[in-house]
């Protein structure tokens, strides 16, 4: 496997791994509290809607010129990325509180009990809610292999890379039937963060017409570059704001 290839599949298997954590959760809640049965009852039909939104869409993709989705793809990678990057980055300065998936967990767990509906019957909000959780989630996840994938010209590796992300964060789940917490989320959203990042500034340099020295090799130094960047605005962040507690304290 190649270096660029390689770092397809990381980056892909991260993303996707954060979002059906986030998916999971929600499942795990309304599981838990209401109805196995009607929650994954809603898994399986947002899964069907996912596969044919999919289906719908992504062979459009194959019309679109290399160069233009290139730009379209760099930019939207570059959006995502930087906004990932930028919560990683405040919650690693301290300075946005870290995602607890045990909060997240008890919140779905008590709004799922105060909801009504819940009997021997068809439990709309169980099913409503789990199925909006795997839909939402799962076209991230979509959007994520194609982009990648169709940028890169290997939809199968970052398939791959998907599939094996869902399954792990799926199989460990529903094992310890609990939410995901000891997931270390910030440092995973961090390298995602970097890796969208990295992929938006080369893809869409290149559709716009640029030749990057190297080829994809470039991606070797782009990706160590932008965490490097990242990681140096943790501390600055952190001084910059104990400067002005500091200033008050001494005045």
């Amino acid at each position: 496997m190649s270096g660029p290839d390689l770092a397809l599949a990381i980056s892909v298997f991260l993303a996707c791994a954060v979002e059906a954590v986030e998916a999971l959760t929600i499942v795990l809640a309304v599981g838990v509290t209401r109805s196995w049965r009607w929650a994954l009852t809603g898994v399986a039909a947002g899964t069907v809607a996912l596969a044919a939104t999919v289906a719908a869409l992504g062979p459009a993709l194959a019309s679109v010129p290399i160069n233009a989705l290139r730009v379209v793809v760099g930019g939207l990678l570059l959006v995502f990325g930087l906004q990932w990057l930028r919560k990683a980055v405040l919650r690693a300065a301290g300075l946005k509180a870290m995602r607890d998936e045990d909060k997240e967990f008890a919140a779905e767990t008590d709004a799922a009990r105060a909801a009504t509906g819940a009997g021997a019957g068809f439990d709309a909000y169980t099913f409503t809610i789990a199925f909006k959780g795997v839909l939402l989630e799962g076209l991230e996840v979509a959007f994520i292999v194609v982009t990648f994938g169709a940028s890169q010209h290997n939809v199968g590796l970052a398939a791959a890379a998907a599939a094996a992300a869902v399954l792990v964060v799926v199989v460990t789940g529903f094992v310890v039937r609990a939410p995901l917490a000891r997931v270390p989320e910030n440092a995973m959203k961090f390298a995602v963060g970097v890796m969208l990042t990295s992929f938006g500034i080369f893809w869409g340099a290149e559709g716009a017409g640029a030749t990057w020295p190297g080829g994809d090799a470039a991606l070797l130094v782009i990706i160590p570059g932008v965490l490097l960047a990242s990681l140096g605005l943790v501390p600055w962040l952190r001084r910059a704001a104990a400067a002005p507690a500091v200033g008050r304290s001494t005045a």
